[in-house]
């Protein structure tokens, strides 16, 4: 025990607030100076506690300056005590040690939410980390009260010598949502959370519930006091289910099997290229039936054909060259389709040529 602190215990008999400077001793390894700063730091707002002015009195200020000073006082000693790492190393470190849940516990051992004065909540309540927002409130009380360098000794000396295992912290794996994004995007599976509720408890701090959801499988729930507490319970739940439970695993590739199925299967048939490659072409069945109805209807085509060679004939000179065995209407200008019967448009090319080759014969006679 320092001089310092022999004096204060003197003191003490004479001092009020006997009791609680007792208890900060038990928690912190030394007397206050300034009581005051620490009556504030355990004051939540619920007390709805005002000064001698009328303003709130509670330990929202403290708590913010307390963060401040609790990020550098914990930067300095990690960056000290890993000697090689890097940044964000240090940083993740850093964000264990000092996040609301560690701190909540910390408060909790060491006895500090006994002492918490709030209204219509128990000390310890989870809302909005009450715990944590208090112990950062003490930090700041120390600094106001005794300074920087009585932080660092709080925090190597009572906390991370006596209550807390660095090592063991900085490679312990926390963050199991990131951890469980990471093995979803390995393995390719789509994953999501599910909320289950949302609603206040009977102390009126919010509740959410969150189910992690793999390839439609159901995974492991959770529940907190906020939404990143509730699916990191969702998420360490649903890691602890992919090492335990091959099963399991077997369902969501399962399922993402049957996905991929479905997502690769065609919406509507592919066009026919060969049918529309033969499209051109006259099957024999047509043929057929053009030949029968020339043959039925004969004389009636013959006569017609007869009758447009024979106009023909007229608006020509009077010497014509016969005509070739095989002529070509397309190099005819002379013959015009616009002239034929609708029957005579029914017979094939042959046909036509072979009634007008007869016609021409039987003018000629």
């Amino acid at each position: 025990m320092t001089l310092q602190n022999l004096i204060d215990r003197l003191r003490l008999p004479l001092q009020k607030d006997r009791e609680l400077r007792v208890s900060l001793y038990n928690v912190m390894g030394f007397y206050p100076h300034d009581i005051s700063y620490y009556h504030t730091a355990l004051t939540h707002k619920s007390s709805g506690k005002r000064n001698e002015k009328g303003k709130p009195l509670n330990n929202e200020r403290l708590e913010f300056l307390g963060d401040a000073i609790l990020d550098a006082v914990v930067g300095d000693i990690v960056f000290r005590h890993f000697q090689g790492k890097r940044e964000g190393f240090l940083t993740n470190t850093r964000s264990k040690l000092v996040s609301r849940e560690s701190l909540g516990k910390l408060a909790e051992e060491m006895g500090l939410t006994e002492h918490i004065q709030s209204k219509g909540q128990s000390n310890r309540s989870h809302n909005s980390y009450m715990a944590g927002n208090a112990f950062e409130a003490l930090v700041g009380a120390i600094y106001l009260d005794q300074g920087y360098a009585a932080v660092m000794r709080f925090m190597e000396k009572r906390i991370l010598a006596q209550m807390v295992n660095i090592d063991k912290v900085a490679y312990k794996e926390v963050n199991f949502k990131s951890k469980l994004l990471e093995w979803t995007q390995k393995n390719r599976v789509r994953m999501d959370f599910q909320m289950l509720k949302q609603e206040t408890d009977d102390k009126g701090s919010p509740v959410f519930g969150f189910c992690v959801m793999i390839e439609g499988v159901e995974g492991g729930k959770g529940q907190g006091y906020s939404k990143k507490e509730a699916q990191q319970v969702a998420s360490k739940e649903t890691l602890q289910r992919l090492r335990r439970e091959p099963q399991y695993i077997d369902a969501i590739f399962q399922a993402k099997s049957q996905r991929t199925k479905m997502e690769e299967e065609p919406t509507m048939a592919a066009p026919n290229l060969e049918a529309e490659q033969t499209a051109f072409i006259i099957h024999q069945e047509k043929k057929l039936s053009i030949a029968s109805t020339y043959s039925k209807d004969s004389s009636d085509s013959v006569a017609s054909v007869a009758s447009i060679a024979s106009k023909t004939s007229k608006a020509s000179t009077s010497s014509i060259d016969p005509a070739p065995s095989n002529p070509s209407i397309e190099d005819d200008p002379d013959f015009d389709l616009s002239d034929i019967s609708h029957k005579a448009q029914d017979l094939s090319r042959e046909d036509i040529i072979a009634a007008a080759e007869a016609a021409a014969f039987a003018e000629a006679q």
